[in-house]
């Protein structure tokens, strides 16, 4: 493997030889739970050229999954090991905690302390309850916004005061809390983005979030990297020094990349392989399978 991500009980190869693309993904959460997580290494992956930087303008997952990795929502679904397949239960993201005092009205407590990333235009002040109404009411009103009518139930959003975030619904809705999590719709961006490069966020600069990384450097139809975030909210987190993204877009010359150990999940979202080419390169998988007694 390329990646200096600390190494398994078993090797890669071992895993993939575990099942198609999702067992053996979903099997490696439960090799590594026991082990003490140690920082550094670099995760690399094969994804795709974002259409543009503007996820308020754009349906398309090859600009949300990049969000995902840079920016930071109000809750976010909670995944991890002892997460049941197939549930989706819902936890604090930038939201420290929300309480519902009626059937459409939700006041969200944000965590204090949270700073974007220390990078221009926004420079790592603190994100504070106007980011959140500014955002929702960017993502609402944005002429362009495909996704707008996630949120059509919405009626009003308020601040409160500096940490608090009032959602007053037009009736009940219940995946409202779904939709704050969804990756696809409201990750919280900075105003100064938006105002001071171009008047949308269309432009790489403009990736400038809360999240547990920041873009680092983007080659349009290449690749990007994205480094770790030093003052990110979540302490200790995250592990990973770097991600480095790689764009491909030939289905041979991917699989013959990740057989050479040049990524380190499947090339298809979220890290699988396909049915059709895991007959085609199991059989090569095996034979090129290290020997345990002469790994290092």
């Amino acid at each position: 493997m390329t990646s200096d991500l600390p190494r398994l009980p078993l090797s890669r190869r071992d895993l993939l030889k575990l099942g198609v693309g999702a067992a053996a993904v979903v099997g490696a959460p439960t090799i590594a739970r026991a082990q003490t997580p140690k920082r550094g290494g670099t995760l690399s992956l094969r994804l795709w050229d974002p259409p543009h930087f503007d996820p308020h303008l754009t349906v398309s997952f090859k600009t949300h999954i990049l969000y995902s990795f840079t920016h930071s929502r109000l809750v976010k679904h909670k995944a991890g090991p002892g997460i049941a397949p197939g549930t989706f239960p819902i936890e604090g993201d930038l939201a420290e905690s929300w309480t519902q005092p009626n059937e459409n009205t939700y006041v969200f407590k944000l965590r204090r302390g949270v700073r974007w990333h220390n990078k221009p235009p926004v420079n790592g002040r603190e994100l504070v309850a106007d980011d959140v109404v500014y955002t929702l009411d960017r993502f609402r009103t944005v002429k362009g916004n495909a996704n707008v009518y996630m949120l059509a139930a919405l009626d009003r959003v308020e601040a409160l005061d500096k940490y608090t975030v009032r959602f007053t619904l037009k009736e009940p809705y219940a995946w409202f809390l779904d939709v704050l999590a969804n990756p696809h719709a409201v990750c919280i961006v900075a105003r100064e983005c938006v105002e001071k490069l171009g008047g949308d966020l269309k432009k790489p600069e403009a990736v400038v979030g809360t999240g547990p990384w920041m873009l680092d450097s983007y080659r349009p139809n290449v690749g990007l990297t994205l480094v770790r975030n030093p003052g990110y909210f979540v302490a200790g987190l995250p592990y990973i020094e770097r991600v480095e993204i790689h764009v491909d877009e030939d289905n041979a010359s991917r699989m013959a990349a990740f057989i050479a150990g040049k990524y380190d999940l499947g090339w298809e979202f979220p890290g699988q392989i396909n049915r059709t080419d895991w007959v085609q390169i199991k059989d090569t998988l095996k034979q090129r399978r290290p020997n345990p007694k002469t790994m290092d």
